[in-house]
């Protein structure tokens, strides 16, 4: 199931420009645990950025089968709190593939189905870049396919 969303792409020029298209398929779906809470009851943030991370790897796997890293994650905004119980959906897409990285947007949107706010609530959105290494860890280009 999809579901219209805006995405950021870049044109030839590497200029930024947005466009709605509809929403890929979940790289990722868990259903979140009591292990996984803070002290203040709901989902622990690294528990979600460790999500991110390999939702992420699961799109930028398509491009580059090889050895990643990921090399960075850029700004990453908690926007809902996520709780026990709700199902979590890790949306990724390609944005770049570069000589030797890939950069990929994920989406994480939490499905709340008991509680006070039932419902699809966005959490956050995280840009995720990776790097292709050799077995020396030393960066490689991506062959273009």
């Amino acid at each position: 199931m999809t579901s219209p969303t805006k995405s950021l792409m870049g044109d030839a020029c590497g200029e930024a420009r947005e466009e709605s298209r509809a929403r890929p398929s979940a790289a990722i779906r868990v259903s979140m645990m009591p292990k996984d809470t803070n002290a203040m009851g709901t989902i622990f943030g690294g528990i979600i950025l460790s999500y991110i991370d390999q939702a992420g790897a699961v799109e930028a796997h398509i491009h580059a089968p090889g050895n990643l890293v990921t090399a960075a994650m850029r700004e990453v905004e908690f926007v809902a709190p996520v709780f026990v119980g709700d199902l979590v959906s890790f949306y990724a897409e390609t944005v770049r593939v570069g000589r030797t990285s890939i950069t990929v947007r994920v989406e994480v949107i939490a499905e709340r189905r008991i509680g006070k706010e039932p419902g699809k609530h966005r959490v956050t959105t995280a840009e995720v870049i990776y790097v292709q290494v050799d077995q020396d860890r030393n960066p490689v280009p991506i062959e273009k396919g």
